[in-house]
């Protein structure tokens, strides 16, 4: 009766021991950021943003110039003026003012718009080539390994390279 549940209990460790080795999940690591920055889409989003940024800023500076250049002249010119026509000068002013911070708004959340717009595709695109990768080799976890997302250790396989290659460069 002893030696029945000796193996009964060595049965039961044996089991555990076989189903928790084949429990363990396979791991591998890649850098995300890494590999976005790489993608010679992003290269081509990022010009168009950057192209996008420079109409934007060279728009704001120049009505800048603009309210400068007006407010200069009401200050040379205030004291020829009448105190309600200054007044009405400063009211317009403020006006210039609030509607150039305004357009500064507005260019801030067309870039943002168009940043997600232009960006959205191509981390579709990363995450899928990263999906078949993983799946091809047999991970079942795939861990960001982009600086600043804590993770400390990285002895699994990198997949980056082969990402790269099932993107096509």
């Amino acid at each position: 009766m002893r030696n029945v549940k000796k193996i009964a209990v060595a049965l039961v460790l044996f089991v555990a021991a076989t189903g928790f080795v084949n429990a363990q999940s396979k791991v591998a690591h890649i850098n995300v950021q890494q590999l976005l920055s790489d993608m010679p889409e992003m290269k081509a989003a990022q010009a168009e943003l950057k192209k996008l940024q420079e109409t934007y800023r060279a728009d704001i500076e120049s009505s800048m110039t603009e309210f400068r250049n007006k407010a200069n002249q009401y200050r040379n010119e205030s004291s020829a003026k009448s105190r309600e026509e200054n007044e009405k000068r400063a009211l317009e002013l403020q006006g210039y003012e609030t509607n150039i911070q305004a357009a500064e708004q507005a260019a801030i959340q067309e870039m943002q718009k168009k940043q997600q717009e232009l960006f959205a595709p191509i981390s579709d695109k990363a995450k899928a080539a990263i999906e078949k990768v993983a799946a091809a080799e047999g991970f079942d976890y795939v861990i960001d390994a982009s600086p600043g997302l804590s993770l400390i250790v990285a002895k699994g396989k990198d997949l980056l390279p082969s990402v790269k290659q099932e993107l096509g460069f």
